[in-house]
């Protein structure tokens, strides 16, 4: 009988951290990231998972103003991003090498090329400080499209990490079940789900009962882990929002606005989950869990059936022009007068 505790099915401690980023400044924003990374190595956690666009504000203006009047804020959130290759990313990078995590965190994006333009980015960094990679938001959800362009299909990918098989998707597109269908057919076993709290949301909607309802269903149906981070609501972001607009301050302190959390294969919840308070949630996962369940319902297995359905997903970058130049001239070749 084989031992489904083999190495390639580990057993890991996992952290999630809910908290606030540093209301648009990146610099402040990595520091602390960094110093949870700490904190959470310390409480012996190998993943460490933060919010959605944690470095280092969710554009709560789109929902709060007209697109005239949050254009000021969106100035401040692009000139507030960080690029890939900068020294924000680096930091995070070291930290996750120093104490040896892997770390998954949400960052503003700006392109590389096009001013103006920002993406939500999930960084997946390996605990060997290397980035293995960047998932960009596919789509932006209802008013976030006035600040962030969509990704492309280069993002949809599973990293082979020490806690096993990793992939992660940005708050509302873990509702896309044909993404979420394309990870887990890749052999995905841990997946991070992050979020921000969305106490703006029709009064109607419970944020984190929809956040743990997002997370079970993907738990229960691709039989993986789900870990679940979400950002809080600080009372820096409320006084921003309400400089102007006191009737904002009781639409953000909702409560029922964030959760975050660990889900298993079967669709239960690990330990305790954390609602609307900062603090940092860990869970000891073992993925030989993931084994039993899938013989009931293995959908990217036994449990389908791919004579009847096929999903292609097209994972060329996107780039706005491509160019062909001319081969260079060879040096002391001459030309060849016209005949």
């Amino acid at each position: 009988m084989s031992d489904v505790s083999a190495p390639f099915l580990p057993k890991s401690r996992v952290a999630a951290v809910q908290a606030a980023p540093v209301f648009l400044d990146a610099a402040a924003t990595v520091d602390k990231a960094c110093a949870l990374i700490a904190e959470a190595a310390a409480g012996g956690a190998q993943l460490v998972a933060f919010p959605e666009v944690f470095v280092a504000a969710y554009p709560y203006w789109n929902w709060l103003m007209t697109p005239i009047e949050g254009a000021a804020w969106f100035e401040r959130l692009y000139r507030a991003s960080i690029r890939v290759d900068g020294p924000e990313v680096a930091a995070l990078c070291a930290a996750a090498r120093d104490h040896g995590c892997t770390v998954v965190i949400g960052i503003n994006e700006r392109d590389p090329v096009s001013v103006g333009t920002l993406y939500n980015t999930n960084l997946i960094i390996g605990s060997d400080g290397s980035l293995l990679g960047r998932h960009r938001k596919l789509v932006p959800t209802w008013a976030e499209k006035l600040t962030w362009a969509g990704g492309d299909g280069a993002s949809i990918r599973v990293y082979d990490t020490p806690v096993g098989p990793l992939g992660t998707l940005a708050c509302g597109e873990n509702t896309n079940t044909l993404a979420r269908f394309a990870l887990l057919s890749q052999g995905e076993l841990v997946h991070v789900a992050n979020y921000i709290a969305l106490p703006v949301a029709p009064a109607s909607y419970n944020m984190a009962e929809a956040i743990r309802i997002r997370a079970t269903a993907h738990s229960f149906e691709g039989k993986v882990f789900t870990i679940v981070a979400c950002s809080t609501v600080s009372e820096e972001i409320i006084a921003a929002m309400s400089v102007e607009r006191p009737e904002n301050r009781a639409l953000l302190e909702r409560r029922s606005s964030a959760w975050s959390g660990v889900i298993d294969p079967h669709g239960n919840l690990v330990g305790e989950a954390l609602i609307d308070d900062e603090g940092i949630v860990y869970a000891d996962i073992d993925l030989g869990a993931c084994v039993g369940p899938k013989q009931m319902h293995d959908i990217i297995g036994g449990y389908n059936r791919f004579d009847i359905f096929n999903l292609t997903v097209d994972r060329t970058p996107r780039a706005p022009a491509t160019f062909a130049d001319a081969p260079p001239a060879v040096e002391g070749a001459s030309e060849e007068e016209p005949s």
